[in-house]
C-alpha cells in the first residue's frame, strides 16, 4: 500500500465473493494518492475491473471498507454516489439518439443544471479533448469514429468536474495508432486537470505509460504488487509479476526513465549535421532514443526551454537506464 497521508481513495481488506462462492477479489488494501493515476493491470479474471466497479458501488464489497475523501462510500447514497464520479468504459456507452453535446452534458442535466449552462459546459469538454465543438457539438454518435466517440466519453466523464475518474479499458475498443494517440491526449489532461485517476488495462504497456502507480493483479483476485513502473520493471516481487511484466521490461523502462543531465555530453564539436533533432530535457529515454533513430543521427540535443543542455548519444541512453535498472528511484514520473 502506498503509505499516503491522506488518500481520496482508500481500500482496506476489501473483498467480493459470490453466492456460489466465486471469490473475486480478496484482502485488497490500495491507496490512491489525491490528483494521481493508478492502474490496475493483470489477466483476464483477476478482479481488476470488480476492484473499480466496487469503488462507485456498480458491484457490492462483501468485506473490508472503502473510503472516498474519508468518507465511506456504503454510506452513501450510491445514485448520489456515481454522480459525482467520472466513468468512461470501453464500449462509450453514448446515447445514439442524442447529439453529442447533449451526451456529454447527460449528468450535469441530471443534476438539474439550467440548459443553457449544460450547453457552454459541453462545449468547453469538448474542446478540451480536441473536438472543435463546431464541428461535432451537434453531430450523432454514429457520424463519430471510435476514436472520436472515445473522446466524447471522456468529456461527458469530464463535464461535471468529478474530483474522482474511473476508466474501464477506455481506449482497448480502438486501433493501435488511434489508441497511443488517445492516450497522449489523455496524458496531457491529466497532467492540466490532475483528476484521481484509477484506470483498468490488461496491457502493462498501457499501464507503464499511464500510470503514476501501477496496481499488478493476480488470479484469485489477489494484489501481487503495487508501485511505480520503474519499481515494478526494475523488481517484480515475484515469479508470476516477472513474466506478466515480459522479458523485455528493461526496454519498457526506457518509457519511464527521464533524461538525466548527468549522462549528457557537451555541444562543443557537435555539428548540425550530426544532430538527430531536439527532445526537452523532460522527455524519456524512449522519446530520445526514437528521434535518434528517426532522424538516423548519432546525437539528439537535450533542451530546457531556450536553453541547450548538451547532446544525448545511443552510449548515455545506455548508460542512463544501466543507471536506472540499479535504481528504480531515478526513474521519474
Amino acid at each position: 500500500m502506498d503509505a499516503t497521508a491522506d488518500p481520496m481513495i482508500r481500500l482496506t481488506g476489501v473483498g467480493k465473493t459470490y453466492p456460489d462462492g466465486t471469490m473475486a477479489v480478496q484482502g485488497l488494501d490500495l491507496d490512491v494518492a489525491r490528483g494521481s493515476l493508478v492502474c490496475l493491470v493483470g489477466p483476464s479474471g483477476c478482479g481488476k475491473s470488480t476492484t473499480l466497479k466496487m469503488i462507485n458501488r456498480l458491484i457490492e464489497p462483501t468485506a473490508g471498507t472503502i473510503l472516498l475523501d474519508g468518507r465511506d462510500v456504503l454510506a452513501q447514497d450510491p445514485v448520489a454516489l456515481r454522480r459525482g464520479i467520472g466513468y468512461v468504459i470501453q464500449q462509450v456507452g453514448l446515447f445514439p439518439h442524442q447529439t453529442v453535446a447533449v451526451n456529454v452534458g447527460t449528468v450535469l442535466t441530471l443534476q438539474g443544471a439550467p440548459r443553457a449552462t449544460v450547453r457552454s459546459r459541453s462545449l468547453e469538454m469538448l474542446e478540451l479533448v480536441g473536438l472543435d465543438p463546431e464541428v461535432y457539438a451537434d453531430r450523432y454518435p454514429h457520424q463519430l469514429s471510435g476514436g472520436q466517440q472515445q473522446r466524447v466519453g471522456v468529456a461527458r466523464a469530464l463535464a461535471a468536474d468529478p474530483p474522482v475518474l474511473l476508466m474501464d479499458e477506455p481506449f482497448g475498443a480502438v486501433d493501435p495508432v488511434v489508441r497511443a494517440r488517445l492516450q497522449d491526449e489523455f496524458r496531457r489532461l491529466q497532467r492540466t486537470l490532475r483528476k484521481t485517476v484509477v484506470l483498468v488495462t490488461h496491457d502493462i504497456d498501457e499501464a507503464v505509460r499511464m500510470g503514476d502507480r501501477v496496481a499488478v493483479f493476480a488470479a484469485g483476485g489477489r494484489l501481487a504488487q503495487e508501485g511505480t513502473p520503474a519499481e515494478l520493471l526494475a523488481r517484480p516481487v515475484d515469479e508470476f509479476v516477472a513474466d506478466f511484466v515480459g522479458s523485455t521490461r528493461g526496454l519498457r523502462r526506457l518509457a519511464v526513465t527521464r533524461i538525466d543531465p548527468a549522462y549528457l555530453e557537451p555541444l562543443d564539436g557537435v555539428t548540425t549535421g550530426d544532430l538527430g533533432g531536439v527532445v526537452d530535457a523532460d522527455a524519456t529515454l524512449e522519446e530520445a532514443l526514437a528521434a535518434l533513430l528517426r532522424e538516423d543521427r548519432q546525437v539528439v540535443a537535450v533542451r530546457r526551454g531556450g536553453q541547450f543542455l548538451g547532446v544525448l548519444t545511443p552510449n548515455g541512453v545506455h548508460r542512463a537506464l544501466r543507471a536506472s535498472l540499479a535504481d528504480p528511484s531515478l526513474s521519474d514520473r
